[in-house]
C-alpha cells in the first residue's frame, strides 16, 4: 500500500504529533478540523471564503448526495470536485449514521442496510460494496467505510454484532475497493462503544484488513467523559503508528484538546457552523448568545483577540440586529467567526506541537477560554 501519511513533529510532554496526510487533491496538515459540508457546501459561505478561514478539507456525506443529485448527475459532471467546483481534499463520510438516525425502519443485515429515503419513503438497499462504488462516483479523497452501531447505552451483546459486523463490512469494502485502482484512500471504522475489549477486538481486526487511516466511531453519543478518554487514549496506543487517526463527530474544544494530545489528527463536527446559523459564537471568553438583550448597545466585536472578518469590521449590537432580523448576512458573520475560532485553535495546536510549547498552549486555553461554555446547539 503506498504511504500517504508521514508525521513531522511529535510533542515531548504527550502523544500529540503533527503529519501530512498526502491526497490526489492536497496535502492535509494534520492535526486537522474538517468542517461538515454534507451537501457538498459549507451552510451560509462560498468555498473561497470557506478556503480563505483555512479549512484545508470538506467534509461531505454520501448518503446525502447518493439521494441528491444522485450519482448519474455528479457521474456526467466528472465528479464531485468537478461538480462542486472545489479542488481542494474531500472526505465522505459513508453515511451510514444518517441511515440508522434518519430512518428509525432501517434493516441491518449481513449483506447491508436496507433503510427508507427521509425524502419519500423511498425503499433503497445498500451493501458496503454500493457505498465503496458510491464514493468512487463522487471521487472523494478519502473515503470511509459502511459501519454499523448502536448508540449509547446499549446491551453487551448488540455492540458486539456491531463489532462483528463492521469488521465483515471492513473487509467487502477493502476487497471491492482493491479491483478498482485509484488514488483515493479508504479508511476503516473502529467500533465498539465503551467496552475496552470490544474496542481492542474491532482495532485487530480492521488493522489486520489493512486501510490507509482508521478512524474511531461511536463516540461522543452520550458516554461517561471518564469512558470516552480511557477509549480514545487506549485506542490510539493500539491503532498504527504510522496511519492517520481519525476520531469521528467530535467538537467540543475540551474534548478535541484532550483527544490531540493522545495522538488524534483529524476531526470533524457541525458544531461551530450550526451554532453559528442558531446565534451561538464562540470567544475566548466563552459562548455569546447573540440573541440576548445585553448585546444591543454593545459596540465591542465579539472576541476583541479575533482576527476573523467578523471581529474585524462588526459590533456585538449590529449582529444581534442581523440575528433578530432574520438576515441572511447573520448566518454569513456568524459562521465566519465560529469557524475561523475552530481552524485558529487548529493552526494554533500544530505550531504549539512543532515548537514544543504544546503544554503551555493547553494551559492557555484552560486559563482563558472557558471550554466548558462552548455547548452544542442544535435546535
Amino acid at each position: 500500500m503506498k504511504q500517504t501519511f508521514e508525521i513531522t513533529a511529535r510533542d515531548t510532554g504527550s502523544s500529540a504529533r503533527t503529519g501530512k496526510v498526502h491526497t490526489p487533491h492536497g496535502i492535509i496538515e494534520t492535526p486537522a478540523f474538517a468542517p461538515v459540508g454534507s451537501q457538498g457546501t459549507i451552510k451560509a459561505l462560498t468555498h473561497s471564503q470557506v478556503r480563505e478561514l483555512g479549512a484545508q478539507l470538506m467534509l461531505v456525506n454520501a448518503y446525502h448526495l447518493y439521494l441528491r443529485p444522485g450519482m448519474e448527475i455528479i457521474d456526467r459532471l466528472h465528479g464531485l470536485h468537478a461538480y462542486a467546483a472545489w479542488d481542494f481534499p474531500l472526505l465522505s463520510d459513508s453515511g451510514g449514521f444518517q441511515i440508522y438516525s434518519m430512518s428509525p425502519l432501517a434493516k441491518v443485515r449481513r449483506e447491508g442496510v436496507r433503510f427508507a429515503s427521509h425524502l419519500d419513503g423511498t425503499k433503497i438497499f445498500l451493501s458496503p460494496e454500493d457505498v465503496v462504488d458510491i464514493q468512487l462516483t463522487l471521487g472523494t479523497d478519502i473515503m470511509m467505510q459502511l459501519d454499523t452501531f448502536v448508540p449509547y447505552p446499549a446491551p453487551r451483546a448488540k455492540i458486539k454484532e456491531a463489532v462483528e459486523l463492521t469488521t465483515l463490512w471492513a473487509r467487502r469494502s477493502r476487497d471491492h475497493f482493491l479491483r478498482r485502482p485509484t488514488g483515493q484512500q479508504l479508511w476503516g471504522i473502529c467500533q465498539g462503544g465503551i467496552h475496552w475489549d470490544l474496542r481492542k477486538q474491532s482495532i485487530e481486526q480492521l488493522a489486520e484488513v489493512g486501510f490507509s487511516g482508521y478512524a474511531l466511531g461511536g463516540l461522543g453519543i452520550g458516554e461517561p467523559k471518564s469512558q470516552f478518554g480511557e477509549i480514545v487514549s487506549r485506542s490510539c496506543e493500539l491503532l498504527p503508528e504510522d496511519k492517520p487517526r481519525y476520531l469521528m463527530g467530535i467538537g467540543y474544544v475540551q474534548d478535541i484538546l484532550q483527544a490531540v494530545r493522545m495522538g488524534v489528527d483529524l476531526f470533524d463536527c457541525v458544531l461551530p457552523t450550526r451554532n453559528a446559523r442558531n446565534g451561538t459564537l464562540f470567544t475566548r471568553q466563552g459562548k455569546i448568545v447573540i440573541k440576548n438583550k445585553q448585546y444591543e448597545m454593545d459596540p465591542r466585536p465579539l472576541d476583541e483577540r479575533c482576527a476573523c472578518p467578523t471581529c474585524r469590521n462588526f459590533s456585538r449590537a449590529y449582529l444581534r440586529h442581523l440575528y433578530e432580523r432574520n438576515e441572511i448576512s447573520s448566518a454569513v458573520l456568524n459562521t465566519i467567526h465560529n469557524l475561523f475560532f475552530y481552524l485558529d485553535i487548529f493552526r494554533r495546536i500544530r505550531q504549539a506541537i512543532q515548537i514544543n510549547s504544546l503544554q503551555d498552549l493547553f494551559r492557555e486555553f484552560t486559563d482563558k477560554i472557558n471550554i466548558n461554555n462552548i455547548e452544542d446547539v442544535t435546535e
